[in-house]
């Protein structure tokens, strides 16, 4: 079997097929989150707590080296705990979602085993030879 023809199989099974829509879906739910995030919950957090806007928040470790005219010839360092905070806030929404995703398609599954479980089985098609005698033991009672 060539490598093409194994990777053409490979890649166009249920599994692998099921898992590219599945990141492609994932990455637009991220944005979408990460929207609501930065432009919904987080000013109205900011405007709560005292008209904060969150990704400006920082801590300046080195004040920026200036020289005698007044120009910036080294830039400051600093912490930028703002973005972290709304970047965190983004992965608990995010982990939120999929934890709720995932206790949904568990009770699901659960639900549909417990109903197999209680199904009765089907009663097995006889054999030929119980058919045979079927026949016979009908054929003793009529005579």
């Amino acid at each position: 079997m060539s490598f093409i023809k194994e990777f053409k199989e490979f890649a166009l099974k249920g599994n692998v097929m099921d898992m590219a829509i599945g990141v492609i879906i994932g990455g637009a739910f991220g944005k979408i989150v990460t929207s609501l995030v930065n432009d919904l919950l987080m000013p109205l957090v900011g405007a709560l707590i005292g008209n904060v806007d969150f990704t400006k928040l920082s801590a300046t470790l080195r004040a920026p080296k200036l020289n005698e005219a007044g120009e910036v010839i080294g830039e400051a360092v600093t912490l930028n705990y703002g973005n972290f905070i709304q970047t965190t806030v983004d992965f608990l929404i995010v982990a939120l979602c999929i934890f709720g995703v995932i206790k949904l398609v568990n009770k699901a599954t659960s639900m549909v085993k417990k109903q197999e479980e209680e199904a009765p089985a089907a009663a097995p098609e006889p054999t030929a030879e119980e058919k045979l005698l079927t026949e016979i033991r009908d054929l003793l009672k009529k005579n």
